[in-house]
């Protein structure tokens, strides 16, 4: 059964704007890895599908990308285009895409396509032209990483909603590459991603973390009071004198192609 896209704003858009300023700069290198690897430059017609405010596309704007996006929140669209305003970014679903086939020859999307939303791949395909590039990231072995203390706050989401995160990961070995090559991708990469959440100090980062979209799941199950002080405890035997917060997370990379004629 699909998911209706129009409620993502509800958890997503709430809080856009610290979102975008708090939250968001700090997903900058694993922006910067993958335009690297796909080598995003002049000429590139790149879309960003899940675009959320639009860093990404901004970067790849600098990179001489003619650029475009999609995103369900539409206040965080309202960001992007702020950002970006010579780009083409509209709110809308990634399951049905407003753009004719073979439209770009690049398209991304960080942490946007998950494995609860696999039929985004197909149209992912359809809007890319014959031989173009794939670059997507997925939350790679969280509970692993030294970073996790940052993310145990969402962990106070009702138990569906706990079951539904863990359904939509693809950094399992295996997951990724076999759902990239069932919508038809050939010469699949899978490569570690540079990701490290920073912030100044315990009050900055709950504040950060409350804009995201987990967040407001935990909260719609615990309130805003609770979640605020779980994300300060969590980050309070973290602080290093003279040194920021620093979460470093395991993010998983894939690079794919639409074959050739």
């Amino acid at each position: 059964m699909a998911t209706d896209w129009t409620i993502v704003d509800e958890g997503w858009g709430r809080k856009a704007v610290p979102f975008a300023t708090l939250s968001e700069p700090s997903n900058c290198r694993e922006y910067v890895s993958v335009h690297q690897r796909l080598g995003v430059g002049h000429g590139d017609r790149l879309l960003d599908v899940a675009c959320g405010a639009g860093l990404a596309i901004e970067l790849a704007v600098v990179r001489g990308a003619d650029c475009a996006g999609i995103d369900a929140a539409p206040r965080l669209v309202a960001v992007a285009r702020d950002r970006s305003p010579n780009a083409d970014i509209r709110v809308g679903d990634m399951h049905a895409m407003p753009w004719a086939d073979a439209s770009f020859d690049v398209v991304t999307s960080f942490r946007g396509i998950w494995g609860t939303t696999p039929a985004a791949l197909p149209e992912v395909f359809r809007v890319l032209a014959p031989g173009g590039r794939l670059g997507m990231t997925v939350w790679g072995h969280v509970k692993a990483s030294p970073g996790a203390w940052a993310l145990a706050p969402f962990r106070l989401a009702a138990p569906p909603k706990l079951r539904y995160q863990a359904a939509m990961q693809l950094g399992r070995p295996g997951a990724g590459e076999d759902l990239l090559a069932a919508a038809g991708f050939v010469g699949v990469e899978r490569f570690e991603v540079p990701f490290a959440w920073e912030f100044s100090d315990p009050q900055t980062f709950a504040v950060a973390l409350a804009a995201t979209g987990p967040a407001y799941e935990a909260i719609q199950h615990v309130g805003e009071a609770a979640f605020h002080q779980a994300a300060l405890d969590e980050a309070a035997s973290r602080v290093r004198d003279g040194l920021p917060l620093r979460a470093e997370i395991d993010v998983v990379g894939y690079l794919a192609r639409k074959p050739a004629p």
